[in-house]
């Protein structure tokens, strides 16, 4: 569990109770013998910048590009996307998904809001707080979740104003949850809900990596 900012406790309860056993992850030594590892909500670029303090940025971005099982929310969302959209000059990012991502794209934190989302198949309760979206995915990505159904003979432009108290407005269809081989990513945040299956979908990739 990456635990340098952001909601690590949260995290580390959902992921145990998915059947996890968690460890801090504050340097690079002890990237040795991680099965995985989490990339928590946060502060993006605050992330990013305790990354390369603590000398981390560089080994972890190595160790996603080789496999190492890597999920991120929110700010991890950013942080694991190849691209971001709006992002500050020379923002330090991990990559490992071939996206590109929107920061803040639903707005600040007034504009935070909960929603059902359709999560692989089944419904979902999700909290989304200063949450970014995918607007690209490539052809390697498999998209897992959107805000809602909306119609794609009329993309939707812009960041919206009105994605307040559930009415998620002109947000409706955007991409809130993807995967790529080993690497998921959430624009929401399951550790708030008591909702452990995207933990458990996780866990899930971790037992398959190891076979």
């Amino acid at each position: 569990m990456l635990a340098l900012q952001g909601d690590v406790r949260e995290h580390v309860a959902a992921l145990e109770a998915a059947g996890a056993r968690t460890t801090p992850l504050r340097a690079p030594g002890e990237l040795a013998g991680l099965d995985g590892v989490v990339i928590p909500g946060g502060e993006s670029t605050a992330i990013g910048r305790l990354l390369g303090l603590f000398d981390l940025l560089e080994p972890l971005r190595d160790a996603v590009a080789q496999g190492l099982p890597t999920y991120g929310s929110c700010a991890g969302m950013v942080l694991l996307a190849d691209e971001v959209l709006d992002g500050l000059p020379g923002q330090p990012l991990l990559g490992g998904l071939d996206v590109s991502v929107r920061r803040n794209a639903f707005g600040s934190q007034v504009d935070s809001f909960e929603a059902d989302v359709c999560f692989a198949g089944s419904p979902l309760h999700a909290v989304f707080i200063r949450a970014p979206w995918v607007e690209r995915v490539g052809p390697s990505v498999e998209v897992l979740a959107r805000v809602a159904s909306y119609d794609a003979s009329a993309p939707l432009q812009g960041r919206p104003q009105d994605a307040t108290d559930g009415d998620v407005g002109r947000a409706a269809g955007r991409v809130v949850a993807v995967r790529q081989g080993a690497v998921l990513a959430t624009a929401f945040h399951p550790e708030l809900t008591g909702d452990t299956r995207v933990h458990g979908l996780f866990v899930e990739m971790i037992q398959e990596a190891r076979g």
